[in-house]
């Protein structure tokens, strides 16, 4: 077996992460310098899971049917760097949907056929995945930093360029991403993607993955609305987006041990609890650095921990040629569908119902999930237990 190609994997996250750290915290504030309302600002910000609801799925089932998936990579990588050009040239409501809408369909292609190769190379330890994808974490802290720093002296509109060098890296990355052979059994053939699909366990992971992301959906928008509006810096919003992800870096530096020592019922069921508590906590508590600062640390299960355990099953449940779909699912139920959910009830309810109950409404996705899970994953042993995992 080759050596495993760490840094190459490695890079790809680091940008393609490193996009989201300059995005996701900011362009909402740069979109608010424009003088749109909260729901433009949503509807804008939500044709990011809008896309990624039906575009990695399409990706994905083409990748399944094609030898290759590198090219395809490369080609969604190209094509989602040219889209964003376009943000340099309108500042209309119509042209930041159009100019979004054509971004996400082909940046959010990439990411599940990266995940896929990943897994392919890692073979039989699977539990290593978690060490390549910190670096998407560490990318993500650089990023928001670093943008949070600038914007402290610069005006808002800086930002594109910003956005604009991690869409460079995340291309000259691409390029640079090895085809892995796939991983197929030549004796046991793979369940039909239907048959997957009829397993209560992955129905009712693939729901409680939809209310998830629906929980974020403020988070994800408002966020750094919310904390601006009461008195935070620009830096130190950008801080407290990274101590979430650097909380999320230790979970995913242990994960390996907890995926063998715990069920992923258990891991799920704690991640969803710690969801519920967060986001009252980031909706009423706002005042109180002190728990703002607790409620960050939560991202470490309500991220790291939930997507780790969720991408493990959804590796084991979907084997051979069904793995690049259901990657793909995954991302287009969860971070699309649930995104797409969560972005818009926020911007609804953001003006008429105040950031108490927006960010509450996330808390009631996340015990809608809890259910989910405690009624329908049951038996699951941890997902590194099949397995034996290579200390580098």
């Amino acid at each position: 077996m080759s050596a495993l190609p760490y840094w190459r994997l490695s890079s790809y996250y680091f940008f393609h992460f490193a996009f989201i750290g300059a995005f996701s915290p900011y362009f909402g504030l740069y979109l608010k310098s424009l003088s749109f309302s909260a729901w433009d600002i949503g509807l804008v910000m939500s044709q990011m899971q809008l896309m990624r609801m039906f575009a990695p799925y399409l990706w994905g089932a083409l990748a399944d049917r094609q030898p290759r998936r590198t090219p395809i990579i490369r080609l969604a990588a190209a094509i989602s760097l040219v889209s964003f050009v376009a943000f340099f040239f309108t500042t209309s409501l119509g042209g930041l949907l159009a100019a979004m809408a054509m971004l996400a369909f082909f940046w959010s292609a990439a990411l599940p056929l990266v995940e896929t190769q990943t897994f392919d190379h890692l073979r039989d330890d699977p539990a290593r995945y978690s060490r390549i994808r910190v670096w998407g974490s560490i990318g993500f802290i650089v990023a928001v930093m670093a943008v949070g720093a600038w914007l402290e002296y610069r005006p808002i509109s800086h930002l594109l360029w910003m956005l604009l060098a991690t869409q460079i890296g995340i291309m000259v990355c691409a390029l640079r991403v090895p085809e892995a052979k796939a991983h197929t059994s030549s004796t046991v053939p793979a369940p039909s993607l239907a048959a997957i699909l009829r397993q209560t366990r992955v129905r009712a992971l693939l729901a409680a993955c939809f209310a998830m992301s629906a929980a974020h959906g403020a988070y994800y928008v408002f966020y750094s609305i919310h904390l601006a509006g009461h008195g935070y810096s620009t830096s130190l919003v950008g801080g407290l987006w990274s101590l979430g992800v650097i909380a999320e870096i230790g979970v995913f530096m242990i994960m390996a041990p907890l995926l063998r020592r715990f069920s992923l019922r258990a891991i799920l069921l704690t991640c969803f609890a710690a969801a519920a508590l967060r986001f009252v906590m980031i909706g009423w508590g706002v005042d109180s650095l002190a728990i703002i600062f607790v409620a960050q640390l939560l991202h470490a299960l309500t991220f790291g921990a939930h997507h780790a355990a969720a991408i493990a099953a959804i590796n084991r449940w979907f084997p051979g040629r069904a793995q690049g779909r259901g990657q793909a699912l995954y991302s287009s139920l969860s971070f699309g569908a649930g995104g797409l959910f969560g972005a818009l009830i926020s911007g609804w309810s953001w003006d008429s119902l105040g950031a108490g109950i927006s960010f509450s409404i996330g808390s009631v996705f996340a015990l809608l999930g809890f259910l989910l899970v405690y009624a329908g994953v049951r038996g699951e042993a941890g997902a590194g237990e099949a397995v034996s995992e290579s200390r580098a």
